[in-house]
């Protein structure tokens, strides 16, 4: 099985639709066999994918592919023996949510993602949180 992190910026000043990107990558990714975690907080997203090789290969280029996405930068792409996140899930900061309610849930859908993966989400969300 692969895995990939990225992460990348809103391509407009837009505030993204994350409910419509949560849609439709729910039907694409059951489809497909992949899975994974998307933090998004309206204007960044940080995303691990994975599942079969092909599948995420191809998710990966659709996501690449997508005009709402800038600045696409791989953060890791390694080979797992087994899933990391046993469904698709997702966080999502809204403006003056209770971080601390956004960061437990981040914890808890990461205890089975290796340390590197977690590290990251979580230095992640707690940066979103100070800006």
């Amino acid at each position: 099985m692969l895995q990939i992190m990225y992460i990348s910026s809103a391509a407009n000043c837009a505030p993204i639709d994350v409910a419509q990107i949560l849609t439709v990558s729910r039907r694409n990714n059951e489809r497909d066999g992949v899975t994974g975690f998307l933090y998004a907080d309206g204007r960044r997203f940080l995303q691990v994918l994975e599942g079969p090789a092909e599948a995420v290969e191809r998710a990966f280029a659709r996501i690449g592919g997508d005009t709402r996405h800038r600045a696409v930068v791989t953060l890791s792409r390694r080979e797992i023996a087994a899933r990391e996140f046993g469904d698709w899930a997702m966080a999502h900061r809204m403006p003056g949510s209770d971080s601390d309610a956004l960061l437990a849930q981040i914890a808890e859908r990461l205890e089975t993602a290796s340390p590197n993966v977690r590290a990251t989400f979580e230095g992640f969300a707690k940066i979103r949180r100070a800006a």
